[in-house]
């Protein structure tokens, strides 16, 4: 334990207020300094490697949190589910996963908020629950994150060819990598902006096609056809998978528990990046809660939307690609509307991009984490001057390259293997997330620290983080059910639903067996290294002038 960390927090000592606007910026300056001296152990560590700064402003936090991990997903994926299960089993689905999906950010936002660490999933692990672990989650999550990076480049890819199919896809995979590369490898500000802007683009686009979900429903659209609840009545509300009556229907709808769970991919990012956020203790809790309505309104109220416009038995969500799969797409095109679709395929496009440009910043950081808990070369933690960790966005980057592999048809079948090892992983993270939480919260009681004095304190705990945690077991446990079923037998199936366990319990064991650490005590678990520097520093309290900037401030 840091006695030096633990001191401070119980006498309570008090930020430096600061003389203005010089001192303000001069304590910015350093304090990325300070924060990396208290990690490291010794200020000679921290000159030499240098560290990461807080660059992301609050509406960056902000955006990052509302609409920074939407990609295709949303978009596109979901009209997979919608196909094979029907409306009513893709509103549970993603309402019951949203329930866990909340829960588990309410165990990571009090914990990032304690202390906001760079890449902070894998180093949270291994200070609160067993080294071995976060080196598992760690590996895991970039594996995760860099092959990710490779499938949103090539659907941003795939989508130009909504307008232009003449020119090799090559090209564009090209240009969007370049594009992600200078967005990641200068100040992180660059990143925050980009992500603002992308964000600021989905969430614009989200909410002008719920009003126009409500409106043609209505009757509003040029054809004046109003739909209701037609398509819920038939062909149905729940269609049958796998088996008959409503062994079949529930069937239907656990596959659309496994399709959301991974549509949620992502949502963890905002505790990805408090380590570089300005003000984390203020601006953290206040993108963790809003998490609840991102989920609501567009998760929610998206798979309401799709299934009052969209018959569930319409052809092209399972024969068209690209975009012309969308449902979104598909609805505007049934209600008449001409120009809407190349507007919405736009957005898809941005969405890619910018789901692209967050893959490549969050996996980044991961490997980032992991040097930190030395379970990684010591190279890794060299940052430039602009507190990037170039090292590791270059290297992330790198793994961007097999994209390439999609350009061909017979290696496009070996990237779609890459792919399916993100799966599994994504879940895994989410189950660690909350066991960390569990020891985390034990070690707090332990060691004298009342939860009553945080500045977040998620609700219902420990009960939130065993629903979580159970829900996301049973998920990794069952996600690969159809193979188990007469006739469905698969070994390409099965290898694509489970191969993730294996690879993620090897990570464990490996280092398990190579450094043989103990399991970490609650007593003495490191909840205090890194928390003098941030508690130290000081962010000035804006104030609105007028009712603009006080709804302004509310929102970002």
């Amino acid at each position: 334990m840091a006695d030096t960390e633990k001191s401070q927090y119980q006498i309570g000592t008090e930020s430096p207020t600061g003389n203005g606007h010089h001192t303000y910026h001069h304590e910015k300056k350093t304090a990325a300094h300070g924060e990396a001296a208290d990690l490291y152990g010794d200020v000679q560590t921290a000159e030499e490697f240098g560290y990461v700064e807080r660059g992301l402003k609050s509406r960056h936090i902000q955006f990052i949190a509302l609409g920074g991990t939407i990609g295709t997903g949303l978009f596109l994926g979901i009209g997979g589910a919608f196909a094979k299960s029907g409306p009513l089993s893709v509103l549970l689905g993603y309402t019951f996963t949203g329930v866990a999906v909340f829960g588990m950010m309410q165990c990571l936002g009090e914990m990032a908020t304690w202390l906001p660490l760079p890449g902070a999933i894998p180093q949270y692990c291994a200070r609160y629950v067993d080294p071995a672990l976060g080196f598992a989650v760690g590996w895991n999550n970039w594996y995760q994150c860099a092959i990710t990076l490779c499938a949103e480049i090539s659907a941003a890819a795939v989508l130009v060819n909504y307008w232009n199919d003449t020119i090799n896809i090559a090209a564009w995979i090209s240009i969007v990598i370049v594009l992600v590369i200078c967005l990641n490898i200068f100040a992180v500000a660059i990143y925050g902006e980009a992500e603002f802007i992308f964000a600021s683009i989905k969430i614009i686009t989200i909410v002008g096609l719920l009003i126009l979900a409500f409106i043609v429903d209505l009757g509003g659209g040029p054809n004046h056809d109003r739909l209701g609840f037609r398509y819920w009545k038939n062909p149905g509300a729940m269609k049958e998978y796998i088996g008959t009556g409503n062994t079949g229907r529930f069937a239907g709808l656990w596959s659309v528990l496994v399709n959301a769970a991974f549509s949620y991919g992502g949502v963890e990012m905002v505790a990805v990046a408090a380590g570089e956020a300005e003000n984390p203790r203020k601006n953290i809790p206040k993108a963790v809660r809003r998490v609840f309505w991102r989920i609501l309104f567009f998760y929610v109220l998206g798979s309401l939307a799709i299934g009052v416009l969209v018959r569930n038995d319409d052809e092209r969500l399972v024969t068209e690609s690209g975009a012309a799969a969308s449902p979104w797409v598909i609805a505007v095109n049934n209600a008449g509307i001409p120009v809407l679709p190349h507007i919405i395929n736009a957005v898809i496009l941005t969405s890619a991009s910018s789901s692209a440009n967050a893959f490549l910043y969050t996996g980044s950081r991961y490997l980032f984490g992991v040097a930190q808990n030395k379970q990684a070369p010591r190279f890794l933690l060299k940052c430039s001057k602009n507190g990037v960790p170039y090292y590791c966005v270059a290297i992330t980057a790198a793994i961007s390259l097999l994209t390439y592999m999609s350009v061909s048809t017979g290696a496009n079948e070996v990237f779609t293997w890459f792919q399916n090892l993100t799966t599994i992983a994504q879940l895994f993270t989410w189950c660690c997330v909350c066991i960390s939480y569990l020891r985390f919260r034990k070690a707090l009681e332990l060691q004298g620290v009342d939860r009553n004095t945080l500045v977040f304190k998620s609700k219902f705990q420990p009960y939130t983080a065993y629903f979580s945690l159970c829900y996301f077991i049973l998920i990794i446990i069952f996600n690969g059910f159809a193979v188990f079923t007469k006739g469905n037998w698969s070994v390409t199936d099965f290898l694509t639903a489970y191969i993730g366990v294996p690879i993620f319990f090897a990570l464990y064991i490996f280092w398990k067996v190579l450094r043989r650490d103990p399991f970490v005590d609650p007593a003495h678990a490191d909840i205090w290294s890194g928390k003098a520097a941030l508690d130290a520093e000081h962010w000035p309290e804006q104030h609105p002038r007028n009712i603009f900037e006080k709804f302004w401030f509310w929102l970002a």
